[in-house]
């Protein structure tokens, strides 16, 4: 599927989010109101009979209105005699506009150069979206690759999707970065934690780092990926590099 030359000039990213506030209670009370008004359409669509205040929990953290991004991971894979390596680095902590604005940094920096692309798995659906919104609700510059999907041609865009290249047209089905990793016999991204432990991870634990640690394994399992899309040998644990 890719080249050697082409998977080096690949920028995989992936980010964690979670929950504006720790609970509905502290939520101010306009998006107290507005989050009622979202509920009720959860509500109604999937037939569930779960409070505000629960689904509030459960799921705000994937509606870029009602969560923040936490953690943005992005490497690349390297290539030397053959064999891959690869280097990751993350943008984490409690300030939000300084998470966005390392990762505006690294996106514009990188994509500059030619022939560079961008991939996230679900990307398309999910974190390209959410980093988009994001960067308009904090009032910052967006990155100029995330920009280019408002206005450049389908076939300008440079980003790139694993779980659109799984579905080979296919638009009725999901899935997910685990599963694909499972019958790729790729290593987990799952093995501690999963995306459920996130927010009370940030809010109740404030560990930061692990959440960044977690989030580089979509990272790196993304990458794993696309090596078998491309029947390549996977990068071995001791290649990987970690930036601080």
């Amino acid at each position: 599927m890719f080249t050697q030359d082409q998977l080096a000039k690949i920028l995989v990213i992936d980010i964690e989010t979670a929950p504006i506030a720790s609970t509905f209670a502290e939520l101010p009370a306009d998006m107290q109101y507005l989050w009622g008004k979202k509920a009720i359409t959860l509500q109604k669509r999937d037939g569930s009979e779960a409070t505000p205040e629960e689904l509030f929990t459960e799921r705000a953290g994937i509606f870029a209105e009602f969560a923040k991004v936490v953690c943005v991971s992005v490497g690349f894979l390297h290539f030397k005699d053959g064999k891959p390596s690869f280097r990751v680095k993350s943008f984490f902590g409690e300030d939000e506009r300084e998470i966005l604005e390392g990762c505006r940094n690294m996106l514009d920096s990188t994509m500059r150069l030619p022939g560079w692309q961008l991939c996230a798995h679900n990307g398309k659906e999910f974190d390209i979206p959410f980093l988009g919104r994001r960067y308009l609700i904090q009032q910052l510059d967006l990155p100029k690759v995330i920009a280019e999907t408002q206005s450049a041609k389908p076939w300008e865009v440079r980003i790139l999707d694993t779980m659109n290249m799984w579905k080979f047209g296919d638009f009725k089905s999901y899935t997910s970065l685990e599963l694909l990793c499972g019958v790729l016999q790729v290593p987990s991204p799952k093995e501690d934690m999963d995306g459920s432990m996130v927010a009370p991870m940030y809010w109740k634990e404030k560990d930061y780092e692990r959440i960044a640690r977690y989030c580089e394994q979509d990272v790196i399992a993304t990458a794993q990926v696309l090596l078998r899309f491309s029947k390549m040998p996977l990068v071995a644990e001791e290649d990987i590099h970690r930036q601080a």
